[in-house]
């Protein structure tokens, strides 16, 4: 059990005292690490037309959605307080368009060679993702919803594999 870990809780973000602090990873070894995360935006046909044709009044939405994924899954730790600053190997998102659903859904792949996991970057790129794509087209559809964001999977590390149920 890890000295400073709240007692019985498991919770390594926390010491006994309850005070939160950076989890001391240096002990750990470097692994590759993969997560995989999705999540998806609902929207009225028309928006999801808009977007599919390109009529949106701000441009390429998945394109410029794909590139604020990539670049928060980069900036991850300066979003949550408590992430360790990991440097990347890859970031892989790509956005699946349901006509019949009148949704997008977002995946994330990130990886990195390193001590600690990147579940929290590939979430962060998807939540980022979606909220791109709203702020694209909220003009449109102020009534869009993100929904089901999650993590899929994770390898690496001390813990191995988790693949969620239904993934």
């Amino acid at each position: 059990m890890n000295p400073t870990a709240a007692p019985d809780t498991g919770l390594t973000h926390f010491d006994a005292q309850g005070q939160a602090h950076m989890v001391d990873v240096a002990g750990k070894d470097v692994t590759h690490r993969v997560a995989l995360a999705h999540g998806f935006i609902e929207m009225l046909p028309a928006t999801l037309q808009a977007i599919q044709s390109g009529t949106a009044k701000k441009g390429d939405v998945l394109g410029i959605a794909r590139i604020a994924a990539i670049q928060a899954a980069k900036r991850t730790a300066d979003l949550i307080p408590l992430c360790h600053p990991l440097p990347l190997t890859r970031v892989a998102v790509d956005f699946d368009v349901d006509a019949a659903a009148s949704r997008v859904e977002c995946r994330a792949q990130v990886e990195t060679l390193g001590r600690t996991g990147v579940e929290m970057e590939a979430l962060t790129a998807v939540q980022v993702g979606l909220l791109t794509i709203y702020d694209m087209c909220k003009a449109i559809d102020r009534g869009m919803t993100i929904t089901g964001v999650k993590l899929l999977e994770k390898h690496g590390g001390k813990s191995g594999s988790y693949l969620a149920s239904g993934a």
